[in-house]
């Protein structure tokens, strides 16, 4: 395990999230519809002034290929993340507490390395907890 795939998780969970979004607003698109109003008359003799109203998508045969194809795409998207989730958290599991602890304040959760500290107790300091961690990712 590297520090690289560390901060792939971070990167790895955003992109699940943004996704997650993305195929919600694909879907939105497809059930859209509009609403209008024509006017028109009887075919018949008395030719009487008629408003019909009309509803539908705008949604083409050629939109939903599209989308069948980004949705494709995102789910594909989507699970190479999950993968990657994955795999940082099985590892996770394998390290001492302490680690774990550390490395999800500080690169997951993004705090300092004083607020690590902090939260480690212990009259750790900022420095000792950044010694630790590159001792450990060596």
């Amino acid at each position: 395990m590297d520090k690289k795939l560390l901060s792939d998780y971070i990167d790895a969970c955003e992109l699940i999230r943004e996704t997650e979004q993305q195929i919600r607003r694909l879907q939105d698109k497809q059930s859209e519809t509009t609403q209008d109003s024509v006017r028109g008359s009887n075919p018949d003799f008395p030719y009487n002034a008629q408003h019909f109203k009309i509803e539908g998508t705008t949604f083409s045969m050629r939109d939903d290929a599209r989308l069948l194809e980004k949705k494709k795409l995102l789910a594909d998207r989507r699970a190479a993340a999950e993968e990657t989730r994955v795999q940082v958290e099985r590892w996770m599991v394998t390290i001492p507490a302490r680690m774990q602890r550390i490395i999800r304040w500080k690169l997951f959760e993004g705090l300092t390395w004083e607020e690590t500290a902090a939260k480690l107790g212990r009259k750790a300091t900022g420095d000792s907890v950044r010694m630790e961690f590159t001792n450990f990712m060596k």
